[in-house]
């Protein structure tokens, strides 16, 4: 024992078992001094290479976590910034925003064990085509494993650390709302080109990289627009139409706050869209829309002063010819009726009278000063041109009614907004007005006609012989005017109806313009129409916009209402 202690004394060792041998022999002091240099340099080491396994991991760990894209074996390793601005509503709810996606493909020359791969992979994507795949890592060609990777499988994927496998990255256009405002926002192509819509429209603002982080703000409010499109989705159930539209704008300042057109389609399946079953019906779309241009009607009569609410039509007949063409009361009316009346009950002989007492003329230019028979001058590319219109007298008769003319909803509601805010001129608009901006109103329209319009219409809604009771819904004023037309096609009149509503609230002071269109509605026998009064009716088959297209909008007033009230008091509380 006391040789090999003697022998372990002079022997030069860095090995931990040598030096605590020394320790246990106390008589050992020659060498001691070696002993501790042997510990102290393997306890640098230790220390040193304990260090850099520590950097190499931390490394590793953040690299997968936050910055993989700079780690990725891939064919473009380019940095992406956001090609496409944000779009927002006025609330700020995403409309729609780019998003980083990532592909991952494999170089088959690069794979040292195919079977590992083909193991690797199905781990990953368990309905992965194993055969497919195992032909394509055979050849020597590059192939995609997936496209639009998720995060799970992007992360799986690289941790590999497989050499084989490629990654590129590409931003994708996502609208999270889905079908809420596929006809407003339009689509984008695979270059992040706007190729419809506001995101053709505002293409260069969108694409401006010295904004990229600013959103661009429409002047929509999902949650009205989601209130208003729900409501037209459940209308189908009851009236049978083949598609519907509503718009709904503030009368001030042009903002168009809801804007639904039905079918639509969800945004992030991109396909081509026929435009018979697709269009816009707000913007493009180019109707004869029947009763709702009694309003111009009576309006333009009191611009010139040719009558004034309380003028009398006697002997009013039921029907009459023009041009061999029989025009007629869709119901039995007074003989004698005065001007409010007239657009009350909606008479179709009492406008013709009142356009008569008009002129041709003065009436035409009322109408152009409204641009109902012009294409409208609004931020979308979707935009619709009134079908030309030759005057004459019959021609003056049948317009005053609304058959024979057509024009665009969009631009009838404009109409209506200029009639109900005092007379002013006013812009359609899809951008969120920016506050403190301040524009000169320009009147082309007297503010007394605009009262007696606004008041007329309230009765219209409000009245019992008016054509618009189910909108009178309480609390919110609602005036409005009824339209039924046949729908040209072919340039052959069918049995097939437009029907519309163009209402006004509150008529006191109109701020808010709202029109509802069913397309192709049909009777509903089995409806249970409620009366404001209190009263139940069933069995009615008639097929008017008073007996579906206002019962529809009087439901959303009664929906949207509050929502509008809570905006209206939170404007003005900022103001």
């Amino acid at each position: 024992m006391k040789k090999r202690t003697k022998k372990n004394t002079k022997q030069k060792s860095f090995f931990f078992e040598d030096y605590a041998e020394s320790q246990i022999v106390p008589d050992v002091t020659k060498n001691s001094k070696l002993a501790k240099v042997s510990i102290n340099r393997a306890s640098f080491l230790f220390i040193i290479f304990f260090s850099l396994i520590l950097i190499f991991s931390i490394k590793i760990i953040y690299l997968s976590l936050f910055n993989q894209e700079n780690y990725f074996p891939k064919k473009n390793n380019k940095y992406f910034i956001n090609e496409r601005r944000d779009i927002v509503d006025r609330n700020g709810i995403i409309l729609a925003r780019n998003i980083d996606i990532y592909s991952a493909g494999i170089r088959p020359k690069l794979v040292k064990d195919k079977k590992k791969m083909l193991l690797d992979l199905r781990l990953i994507f368990p309905k992965i085509d194993t055969i497919t795949i195992t032909k394509k890592l055979n050849n020597d060609k590059f192939f995609y494993i997936k496209k639009r990777l998720t995060e799970d499988e992007k992360t799986r994927l690289w941790l590999l650390g497989n050499k084989a496998i490629e990654f590129e990255k590409k931003q994708f256009r996502i609208y999270p709302q889905k079908n809420l405002l596929s006809h407003l926002l339009g689509q984008t192509d695979d270059d992040s080109n706007g190729i419809s819509g506001v995101e053709k429209f505002f293409d260069q603002e969108l694409k401006n990289k010295d904004l990229a982080s600013e959103p661009l703000v429409l002047s929509i409010d999902s949650n009205l627009q989601y209130l208003i499109r729900k409501e037209l989705i459940e209308a189908q159930s009851d009236f049978k139409q083949i598609g519907s539209a509503a718009i709904l704008m503030n009368i001030d300042n042009g903002e168009i706050l809801s804007l639904v057109s039905l079918p639509d389609y969800d945004l992030n399946k991109r396909f081509s869209i026929s435009d018979d079953i697709y269009t816009n019906k707000i913007t493009k779309g180019v109707y004869e829309l029947g009763s709702v241009f009694k309003t111009f009607t009576v309006a333009a009569g009191l611009e010139t002063k040719v009558v004034n609410s309380d003028t009398v039509f006697k002997n009013l007949k039921s029907k009459i010819l023009c041009a061999g063409r029989e025009i007629s009361e869709h119901d039995k009316l007074p003989k004698n009726l005065t001007v409010e009346q007239i657009l009350v009950q909606s008479s179709n002989i009492g406008s013709v009278r009142i356009a008569q007492k008009i002129g041709e003329e003065k009436y035409k230019n009322f109408l152009n000063l409204l641009k109902l028979f012009q294409q409208a001058d609004f931020d979308f590319e979707e935009i619709g041109t009134p079908l030309p219109f030759k005057w004459g007298k019959c021609k003056l008769a049948t317009a005053s009614f609304g058959h024979g003319v057509t024009t665009t909803p969009l631009q009838l509601t404009r109409a209506y907004a200029v009639l109900g805010n005092g007379g002013y001129e006013i812009q359609p608009k899809i951008l969120l007005e920016q506050k403190n901006f301040f524009t000169e109103k320009k009147q082309i329209i007297s503010s007394e006609t605009s009262r007696t319009i606004n008041s007329i219409l309230r009765k219209v809604v409000a009245n019992k012989e008016g054509t618009a009771n189910f909108a009178n819904v309480e609390g919110y004023e609602v005036g409005g005017k009824t339209g039924s037309a046949l729908k040209s096609i072919d340039g052959v009149y069918s049995k097939k109806k437009i029907n519309t509503f163009v209402s006004l609230f509150p008529t006191s002071k109109p701020k808010y313009v709202f029109l509802v269109i069913l397309d192709e509605p049909k009777p509903a026998p089995n409806y249970v129409y409620k009366f404001p009064s209190g009263y139940n009716h069933t069995g009615e088959k008639r097929n008017t916009s008073g007996w579906n297209t206002v019962v529809v909008a009087g439901k959303i007033i009664k929906k949207i209402g509050p929502i509008l009230a809570i905006n209206n008091l939170q404007a003005s509380k900022n103001f």
